[in-house]
């Protein structure tokens, strides 16, 4: 019997409960530990899409928090959103029930084969997307495990037989320096979650060291040196880590040119230690997604793949949900949806707005007071790309209080002095939709922004739009 029907077989007879089973995380892991043959409940504060998957798949998901919920568990299942005096948590605790942090089942699954974390700043759900994509084309069967539902196959994880498990490694709470991985990719590193490193960059910067530090004897880090605060940790070089670069400014092992975008498409020529792969082509635009690609093609390459077998594979994806996502095109006004919460993201995403040729209007939610006050003065210049920009209230989570001083009509008089002159304030949503109504006309693009529940300004606009 192989290692894998055994840990399978040996699942099955395990009771594992989520507590917030309906977030990405951990809906995602939830995924996995059902094709495993786990027993799967979870409870969450409201119905969602991933949920309603995760009960198709044979979950029993609660809808709210009550301690009867955790009964029968083997194991409990929490992330770092929930708050201690959750109702479950501590009937766990009250009857002895082992409580894993959703970080730590991850690590379970990651660290026992071979393990491909991606981390950074940005870009760690969509290369991981591409990289699942990629193995799963060329039928290595990876088990992968994405903060982001990958368009193409319809789900954001699944327990595969082969010797490889993709994941995101998450370094806005530490819990990435819970993974051993085979693979390590780092995207690019920026002073964002402050709040949980002290308000100091440089305690950040320690843990993506560690983070590099832990991949397992005969794997390998791949980096992109385009980043100047990677750059800085290769040049630390330990004799255990070997890394494979890539970069589209600088000489690297994995490096673009000829970088041609088109109208949501984007294709350039890929070379390794300065020898021509072949010409690639994404179906997705952004100069940012051509080093999401170039990260892929060095990940898999390291994995045995071949330079074709990722390229015909790679023209195949078509983004992660909330990942530059059309959500309609209607009367020739295309509404796309896009997860951008940070202004390197906001930038990188409108600049992929503008290879369409149309006119951009930008909806921003920004989220937390925490990250909006640290990077208010960066958000203010993120918005120059945008022919017409409006910022909604900031959407943030009981745990993140109000900062004086900190608003969404600040930003806007930032934004006016800084990088748009044609930005509002709208508080609501449904104030927003009232004004698209009014304002869009053929040959808009309707760009949402934020990491919060923006998206429903796009889905209300293209229900108007298609009724109309």
């Amino acid at each position: 019997m192989d290692t894998q029907v055994e840990k399978q077989q040996e699942h099955k007879r395990e009771h594992v409960h989520f507590i917030g089973i309906g977030g990405y995380g951990m809906s995602a892991i939830a995924r996995v530990m059902l094709d495993m043959g786990c027993h799967v409940t979870g409870s969450d504060v409201a119905r969602k899409e991933l949920t309603d998957k995760l009960q198709q798949k044979g979950a029993r998901v609660f809808i709210g928090h009550q301690a009867e919920n955790i009964t029968g568990a083997d194991l409990v299942i929490y992330s770092t959103d929930i708050p201690q005096e959750n109702v479950e948590l501590m009937a766990a605790k009250e009857q002895a029930i082992p409580l894993i942090h959703r970080s730590k089942m991850l690590a379970r699954l990651l660290n026992e084969k071979k393990g491909i974390a991606v981390a950074g700043a940005h870009g760690k759900t969509t290369t991981s997307s591409m990289i699942a994509l990629v193995m799963e084309k060329a039928e290595i069967d990876p088990t992968y495990i994405i903060g982001g539902e990958i368009m193409d196959i319809g789900s954001n994880a699944k327990a595969g037989r082969g010797e490889f498990v993709v994941a995101e490694a998450d370094e806005s709470d530490g819990t990435f320096l819970e993974y051993f991985p085979y693979i390590a990719v780092v995207t690019n590193i920026e002073p964002d979650h402050l709040e949980n490193y002290d308000g100091d960059f440089e305690n950040l910067k320690k843990a993506y060291r560690q983070f590099l530090s832990q991949v397992k004897e005969n794997g390998a880090a791949v980096v992109c040196i385009d980043d100047q605060y990677v750059t800085e940790m290769i040049s630390e070089k330990k004799e255990n880590v070997s890394f494979v670069t890539y970069a589209i400014n600088k000489e690297a092992d994995y490096t673009a040119s000829n970088i041609e975008p088109g109208d949501r498409t984007i294709s350039f020529d890929v070379f390794h230690h300065g020898k021509l792969l072949g010409r690639m082509k994404l179906s997705v635009p952004g100069l940012h997604n051509v080093y999401n690609a170039l990260a892929t093609t060095a990940v898999c390459m390291q994995a045995g793949l071949t330079f074709e077998q990722i390229a015909e594979a790679i023209i195949l994806f078509r983004g992660a949900k909330r990942r530059f996502q059309v959500i309609g095109e209607v009367n020739d006004i295309l509404v796309v949806d896009d997860y951008a919460h940070h202004p390197t993201e906001i930038e990188a995403t409108l600049e992929a707005a503008r290879s369409t040729n149309r006119r951009i209007i930008a909806i921003f939610q920004p989220q937390r007071y925490t990250r909006t006050f640290f990077l208010l003065d960066a958000f203010s210049q993120a918005f120059g790309d945008a022919d017409e920009v409006i910022i909604v209230d900031i959407y943030s989570p009981a745990n993140d209080p109000e900062i004086e001083g900190v608003s969404a009509a600040r930003l806007v008089e930032r934004i006016r002095e800084n990088s748009n002159p044609n930005a509002a304030y709208i508080p609501t949503k449904e104030k927003v939709v009232e004004r698209l109504k009014q304002a869009v006309k053929p040959g808009d693009l309707v760009l949402t922004m934020g990491a919060g529940d923006i998206w429903k300004v796009a889905e209300q606009l293209v229900k108007h739009l298609k009724e109309a």
